[in-house]
């Protein structure tokens, strides 16, 4: 057994630890290590095998006290061979997980994790398409410093409820029926804390205001969520952290609109660029850009300016800008204007009229 490590090391106790310390203490390991919390996670399952098997070490009077004189060497003598897999191990500590998975312990949760927290982010429009990096303050709740999430004062341990056992739920039987209802003293919690931690007043969390530096990805959208793990709420009595998820909400912009990763808005032209084309420039998210119309644009024709639109922030493709055209009538003419338009006016006059009278004589032919 040489190179096994310390079997108080493994759960965090010290050589003095009574059998309620070394059980709160296992309930933590084996929580944070549990199999079904980490799928595929090697290191985890190492360490949730080596926490049941310094519990089961620990927990045992003798087993103890030969481990105290002669170390893991001295437990070659005895029946204890460990455990082959997680099945022997749930076999053994049925109770303990009956505590921390569903039949009671600190409230009869199905698990102690955190609280998921939720915190909403406001971009303008620019910021979205390139991305910031901003940093956000959230209240949470924290595991207590000085009492390490058990709520009793340091040098005190809580106490295993007399009511229910430390079960946390007493089992009630009203004619045909049975039920489980939770303890009424110590509401759920299997223990009872005589003297509590000034700090936390007992309750083994205390509020803190987290600041965060978050890196919000170009091209995020409004209801985009990111998700940063174990930044939510510790969870109570030393469970493990739950996780923040930062919602996006991005400010509506005054000229462009988005749809996916497309741009579009809408520009005035002259009459003389509808008629005779040529190059105009264009706003976008990166400067101007120049767009070439060709002769005799209309009033709602559209023209693609490509990858000038959002980027994907899973890496796809850039986005497009697609601008509309609309055709400007001019509301106040100068002199010279006004002689040029009366000009036009009075070609597209003949115009109108040759085109009358050969239709006319195309007619009587």
């Amino acid at each position: 057994m040489a190179g096994k490590p310390d079997y108080y090391d493994v759960l965090g106790v010290s050589r003095e630890a009574d059998e309620q310390e070394i059980k709160r203490a296992y309930r933590k390991k084996a929580l944070a290590y549990h199999p079904d919390r980490n799928p595929g996670d090697g290191k985890a399952e190492g360490r949730f095998k080596e926490a049941a098997e310094a519990y089961e070490v620990l927990r045992d009077p003798k087993k103890r006290d030969i481990y105290d004189q002669f170390g893991h060497e001295g437990l070659k003598g005895t029946s204890f061979r460990g455990f082959g897999g997680f099945e022997d191990i749930f076999s053994a500590f049925g109770d303990v997980f009956g505590d921390l998975f569903g039949t009671g312990g600190h409230g009869g949760t199905a698990s102690h994790a955190g609280r998921d927290l939720r915190y909403d982010l406001k971009l303008a429009f620019e910021e979205a398409a390139s991305g910031k990096e901003v940093v956000i303050e959230f209240p949470r709740l924290k595991t207590c410093p000085i009492c390490h999430g058990s709520g009793a004062k340091p040098g005190t341990a809580p106490k295993d409820c007399r009511t229910c056992g430390g079960r946390g739920q007493l089992h009630r039987r009203q004619g045909f029926f049975s039920l489980n209802v939770i303890c009424p003293q110590c509401k759920g919690a299997g223990e009872i804390i005589e003297t509590p931690c000034l700090e936390c007043k007992g309750a083994g969390r205390r509020d803190e205001v987290k600041k965060l530096t978050v890196q919000i990805p170009a091209g995020v959208d409004t209801d985009s969520r990111l998700r940063l793990t174990d930044e939510g709420e510790d969870g109570p009595w030393g469970g493990p952290p739950g996780d923040l998820y930062v919602y996006i909400q991005v400010q509506p912009h005054p000229f462009f609109q988005r749809v996916g990763k497309d741009i579009y808005c809408r520009i005035p032209i002259s009459f003389a660029r509808a008629a005779l084309g040529g190059k105009t420039e264009v706003p976008s998210l990166n400067g101007t850009r120049q767009l070439t119309l060709p002769e005799g644009t209309q009033t709602g024709d559209r023209f693609t300016i490509r990858d000038a639109g959002f980027p994907d922030p899973r890496g796809g493709r850039v986005g497009n800008l697609v601008v509309e055209v609309q055709v400007k009538t001019p509301t106040k003419l100068s002199a010279r204007e006004r002689a040029l338009f009366d000009e036009l006016n009075a070609m597209e006059g003949e115009q109108r009229a040759g085109a009358k009278e050969k239709k006319k004589k195309g007619f009587f032919r």
